[in-house]
């Protein structure tokens, strides 16, 4: 059954603080939120992991506890609805963050803001529920497994926020970036080895994960997908399977968090003789981007290719 709920009249002195300093930034630079939107498409009913959602009139105080889905809502022009972002929300650098947790979000300190809607990616301690219970509308779109994934939750943001015809065209240009960078890689290209790495301790993550269906679009052989466990698509490899796997692409996720680099990498026991470092294929990534699935995995798409083609 469809929620349809109310905005909260959650009238708290925090909340009228916080609505003087944290302002989201539309990338059009519009102060309207309704720029370039369509009023006209409420009431709507759109629909996320946790059921339906109807909502009435076109949100104007969104909370995003998602960091992807905080580059979602200002890609599409949804910025400047956007009231308050979690503290892992640090693009674009306009978004208004907060100190409020993801990893423990407290519906309390949510409702705080007085949204009419809460995105969210994961509903840890039964925050939809708890967010349900205070009558605020919340919309979860949990982590991608694929770019088609992608774009639909780009699409339902788009819908519910009224911004349907940008999402549109963010996912289009997405589409058009991400087969253009495949393109543009050499045919001999297919079938190369690729290894991602999280961390230092050789984290990895399979072709079953998000990331890991971006190397199978450039037709790549991922040597995550051999390692004994599987570890739901994220195994901890070793040094000597690595080494004994011979990767033609190394892909650096954690140069941000651990300080790592194919200077780093070229130092490692035996790695200086893997093809990837021989031949200079090792892709310093952002960690952040490498880790989203919101539209800057286009961007991501794009190094992989530069990437490839040396």
């Amino acid at each position: 059954m469809p929620r349809s709920l109310p905005r909260p009249l959650l009238a708290v002195p925090l909340a009228l603080a916080l609505g003087l300093t944290a302002c989201g930034g539309d990338p059009s630079g519009s102060d309207d939120p309704a720029a370039g939107s369509s009023n006209d498409a409420f009431p709507v009913t759109v629909t996320g992991a946790d059921g339906d959602l109807t909502l009435e009139q076109q949100p104007e105080t969104i909370v995003s506890m998602s960091a992807t889905a905080t580059e979602m809502l200002f890609a599409i022009g949804a910025g400047d609805q956007v009231e308050a972002v979690d503290d892992n929300s640090n693009f674009p650098e306009d978004a208004p963050t907060t100190d409020l947790s993801a990893f423990t979000p407290n519906a309390e300190a949510i409702a705080e803001y007085a949204p009419d809607l809460v995105v969210l990616s994961d509903d840890l301690n039964g925050i939809v529920d708890a967010l349900d219970a205070l009558e605020v509308p919340t919309l979860l779109l949990p982590a991608a497994e694929t770019l088609d994934d992608s774009y639909a939750q780009l699409e339902t943001l788009g819908d519910a926020t009224g911004h349907a015809e940008e999402a549109d065209e963010v996912v289009a240009d997405m589409q058009d970036r991400i087969a253009a960078a495949i393109d543009s890689v050499p045919a001999d290209a297919e079938g190369l080895r690729v290894y991602h790495e999280l961390d230092p301790s050789f984290f990895s993550a399979a072709s079953s994960t998000f990331i890991g269906s971006i190397y199978t679009q450039f037709g790549l052989e991922n040597i995550a997908d051999g390692a004994p466990d599987a570890s739901g698509g994220y195994p901890q490899l070793s040094a000597e399977y690595i080494a004994g796997q011979a990767p033609d692409l190394i892909v650096l996720a954690d140069t941000k968090c651990c300080e790592q680099s194919a200077e780093v990498v070229a130092q490692r026991p035996a790695f200086d003789t893997l093809p990837a470092v021989q031949e200079g294929r090792i892709l310093e990534a952002d960690d952040d981007i490498a880790s989203r699935w919101g539209p800057r995995v286009a961007d991501f798409a794009e190094a992989v290719a530069e990437t490839l083609q040396g």
